[in-house]
């Protein structure tokens, strides 16, 4: 082949090899373009969760008493107190955690909340998060609420104006062993006999000296027991005096008589 035709070859993007023409790689028409990497954002920094830590003023009490919770809310990370958000003091009713009372937390990192309870519950706390703070639960407590004689005397003012029926004992009638034998029943669970006579041997007995609101009062012709009434304090009862009357407030009008306590 001549200088020429390998002159020609070469513009045409041909190699002389060995006698034979052979076709280079053409270059590419254009560089592909750079794609930027993404940039990628700073991650959130994650919310500490916190320590609660609870007071109970008592966790067995009289009915009619409340409980008073602390809850000091604490972040681990710093070992300093949480000031910002709130606590709810909550109650376990039918399976489910009801808020009973709510208080924001103060500078010291608590919050003080109090509830009174009508029976036995668990309880407890729960922060509501702020910030870089979670929420969180505590763990619950159990609340013990004992039989009181200020619960047996609130549940005897619920019948107050209720007729008097011999052989009646409730809801809506009652005679005088009829109503204490319903009440101590309703407030104390405490199974009484339907006899003015018998109730005076159930509970413990008391001296009338010591005789407290909620106690049994059984007025006795000897030693037999006649008629049954509620202590109210003050020198009165509850009781359905008689025919013809109706459940009420009245003066404790003699002398004989015994004392049983059916509750705390």
């Amino acid at each position: 082949m001549s200088v020429g035709t390998g002159t020609a070859a070469l513009s045409l993007g041909l190699c002389l090899c060995a006698g034979q023409l052979v076709a280079t790689p053409a270059a590419s028409a254009a560089a592909a373009p750079v794609t930027a990497a993404p940039v990628v954002k700073a991650a959130a920094a994650a919310k500490v969760t916190p320590k609660i830590a609870n007071r109970y003023s008592a966790r067995t009490i009289k009915w009619g008493q409340k409980v008073s919770v602390t809850a000091k809310v604490i972040n681990p990370k710093t070992g300093k107190v949480v000031t910002s958000g709130s606590v709810r003091l909550q109650a376990k009713r039918n399976g489910k955690w009801v808020t009973i009372a709510t208080k924001k937390l103060n500078k010291g990192g608590t919050a003080t909340l109090t509830t009174k309870p009508t029976g036995s519950v668990r309880l407890h706390t729960q922060y509501t998060g702020s910030g870089s703070v979670k929420a969180l639960n505590s763990g619950s407590v159990r609340i013990t609420v004992k039989n009181s004689g200020a619960k047996i005397l609130a549940e005897a003012k619920k019948h107050k104006g209720a007729l008097y029926k011999y052989g009646a004992s409730g809801p809506k009638r009652f005679d005088c062993s009829g109503f204490t034998k319903y009440v101590y029943k309703k407030a104390a669970g405490k199974s009484l006999p339907h006899k003015a006579n018998s109730q005076q041997n159930y509970g413990k007995s008391v001296s009338k000296s010591k005789k407290q609101v909620g106690d049994l009062i059984v007025f006795r012709s000897g030693g037999h027991g006649y008629h049954a009434g509620i202590y109210a304090g003050g020198g009165y009862i509850y009781d359905s005096p008689h025919s013809g009357a109706r459940v009420g407030k009245h003066k404790i009008w003699s002398s004989n008589y015994v004392v049983r306590r059916l509750a705390a």
